[in-house]
């Protein structure tokens, strides 16, 4: 193989014809072409952010009767979802709106935007996302936007250093009349320009301003305008700020410091050429800024930060104010919100400050998305992830977060399953939504998802030596780890988690008997001849009609011995069967108005009970009890080799999971336990 030929496979990958569109420079002339052509390019950092995320698509659906946006951009499509934001809709559209407003100009766009929370509730996923964004974005065509860079008559090339529009090189008062002849209507925005020059450019344009006695024809000639793409990597255009200890704090660090070795060259210490614009605000420009843990930020730095935000300019050591456009957003957890809602010191920044809350997620089938994401298949080796032990972890963390409820008789568990979008018998959407109402500040304390992830990663890198993971030892390793979790303020609390993740065993064993059950009467075709018998039977009762006999061909009164042995299998009682029976036909005959097949399995209620009634009818052929004895005979154990097969075959178990599964219910129903 020659030795070239790595080399030019990979090479061969580059495409040159993007090179050059993105690295694109031209006059000021054709940039002021470039924008007649298409005047999104002078978005603000604000609208262009907004755009961003609306790039992505959204779409809509109903939650307690009130409709829910969900934007595309937060599942981080371009990243197969690496760091994609789950269950947190609602507070995600509260932001995007946030950013729409300020895109629109109403308000916002003068405010620090403040993500609030607790720890581990993905505020800084959120940033990351938005960072990342607006990166990508700059890449697309729709994203462009431009700088200016100096040719100087010695020769020497100087890039603007805050990366800002070029249009800043028309004067303000001939500005007006030359945007007017750009276009700018076409935009859905108000598009304004009305900054001045930054230190260095403004050096510059004076310069050459004076060299050609006022010619402005000429002084353009010496101006490069380049396409601008963000890289928070290379400090372009996104701009992270993390606070130090107090000490160590220094606000030349958001707005720049004086270069000391090129005072000697220049003479003063006011010469822009002798300053670095280098801080985090002149790194922003035109993009976002990230205040890690903005409220831990020292008092001198309110001045700037104030200033950034609400006139959109900061002020350089020995220099004028300076015009900026940038993002500001910031995050903080709840501890550092209550000091800032206590100083009046901060009173000013809490003015200028939108706050939106970032929850814990209350919705258990949205929070197992985030350790499927690290613990799913294909992820973690040849360690087999028993089903439900992700699921069982993701609902006791949900449970931890939840308040208990004021006017209604539930359990915590009864409320997780309302909340997760679950229908139980008595409780309408309205009530779901009452429940929220009277908790608004549910999800904004609990168990975090990092604890989640730190003890799965534990029972997964055990030295136990076994291959399979499954509830029971996910549930313990909660449970041990509490003794020492630092976040749990009292021993109350301990105690109430505990508690939970009781309830959440015993939630467990419901639903592996269930699955047990439902692999032990998997004949399809049987449920079904028993449904439509079922069907017959309830219309003829509702109907006040006979039924027919199949057999004998005779109609016959309804069989209430079938119907009342499988509507018990649900906990329907006598006094309540014939509302159950109305229930079931209402049901089939909407469907048939909306021209759709009726299904058991559409109903949740029906099917448990059918196959519920269809176990009793085949439990004692199984007779799964005998496994938990030495002797099984052959043909016992071929039936319950099938019902391991159905359990591996459409639950997910593997070998091991799923004669420990049967083995567990086993030991249930050796005991006696029929508890429903």
């Amino acid at each position: 193989m020659a030795k070239g030929s790595l080399i030019d496979r990979i090479a061969s990958k580059q495409n040159l014809q993007e090179f050059e569109e993105l690295n694109w420079t031209g006059s000021f002339a054709d940039y002021l072409e470039l924008v007649k052509e298409n005047p999104r390019v002078l978005r603000s950092s604000f609208q262009r952010a907004y755009d961003m995320i609306m790039s992505y698509g959204f779409s809509e659906y109903s939650e307690t009767k009130k409709k829910i946006v969900h934007y595309n951009f937060f599942d981080d499509p371009r990243h197969g979802g690496r760091d994609a934001v789950f269950g947190l809709d609602i507070p995600l559209m509260k932001f995007v709106h946030v950013l729409k407003a300020a895109a629109f100009r109403y308000g916002p766009e003068k405010r620090i935007l403040l993500l609030h929370g607790p720890v581990g509730s993905s505020k800084s996923t959120i940033v990351r996302l938005l960072k990342k964004g607006l990166e990508d974005y700059t890449y697309t065509s729709d994203g462009a936007l431009y700088t200016i860079e100096w040719n100087m008559p010695d020769k020497e090339t100087i890039p603007c250093p805050i990366h800002e529009e070029p249009l800043h090189l028309i004067p303000l008062d001939w500005r007006r009349d030359a945007l007017q002849e750009l276009g700018l209507e076409r935009v859905e925005y108000p598009i304004r320009v009305d900054k001045e020059l930054c230190p260095s450019c403004r050096h510059n344009y004076r310069t050459l301003l004076q060299h050609y006695r006022g010619e402005w024809g000429k002084v353009l000639e010496h101006v490069k305008v380049r396409r601008f793409l963000f890289s928070e990597q290379d400090r372009l255009g996104i701009g992270t700020f993390q606070p130090k200890d107090e000490k160590n704090q220094d606000s030349t660090e958001l707005t720049g410091d004086i270069n000391y070795r090129k005072i000697a060259i220049y003479g003063s210490d006011s010469d822009p050429r002798a300053f670095n614009f280098d801080g985090e605000f002149c790194v922003a420009n035109r993009g976002l800024i990230e205040f890690v843990e903005v409220l831990k930020l020292d008092v001198a730095f309110l001045y700037d930060l104030l200033g950034a935000s609400q006139e959109h300019r900061v002020k350089p050591k020995k220099f004028a104010q300076t015009d900026i456009d940038e993002v500001i957003i910031g995050h903080t957890n709840e501890p550092e919100f209550r000091k800032l809602q206590s100083n009046e010191y901060m009173e000013a920044l809490r003015d200028r400050t939108v706050k939106i809350d970032i929850p814990y997620i209350t919705r258990y089938s949205q929070e197992v998305k985030i350790y499927r994401k690290d613990f799913g298949s294909g992820r973690i080796g040849n360690i087999h992830v028993a089903p439900h032990t992700l699921e069982m972890a993701a609902l006791w963390a949900v449970l931890t977060r939840l308040h208990d409820p004021k006017k209604h008789n539930i359990t915590a568990l009864q409320k997780a399953k309302l909340y997760d979008g679950r229908s139980l018998p008595g409780f309408t959407e309205d009530n779901v939504k009452e429940l929220r109402k009277e908790s608004d500040r549910e999800g904004m304390e609990g168990i975090s998802p990092r604890y989640i992830q730190d003890k799965v990663s534990e029972a997964l890198a055990s030295d136990e030596g076994t291959s399979m993971i499954n509830p029971f030892i996910v549930l313990n390793r909660l449970e041990s780890g509490l003794k020492h979790h630092s976040l749990i303020a009292n021993e109350d609390q301990r105690r109430h988690f505990k508690e939970l993740l009781a309830v959440v065993k015993e939630e467990y064993e419901d639903v592996i008997k269930d699955e047990v059950r439902r692999a032990i009467s998997a004949d399809e075709e049987a449920i079904a001849r028993l449904c439509s018998n079922y069907i017959d039977n309830v219309k003829a009762y509702t109907q006040k009609e006979k039924v027919r006999n199949k057999y004998t061909g005779q109609y016959e009164e309804p069989d209430e011995r079938l119907m009342r042995s499988i509507e018990e299998k649900v906990g329907i009682a006598e006094n309540r069967k014939d509302d159950f029976r109305r229930e079931i036909m209402n049901f089939i005959g909407a469907l048939a108005l909306e021209g759709k097949t009726f299904d058991y399995t559409t109903n949740e209620r029906l099917r448990k009970a059918l196959e519920l009634k269809l176990f009793e009818d085949q439990k004692d052929s199984i007779k799964l009890a005998s496994l938990v004895s030495s002797v099984v005979d052959k043909k016992t154990q071929e039936k319950i080799d099938i019902v391991k097969n159905r359990l591996i075959r459409s639950f997910g178990y593997n070998e091991e999971s799923a004669t420990d599964v049967l083995n567990y219910v086993a030991s249930i129903f050796a005991r006696g336990d029929q508890k429903e």
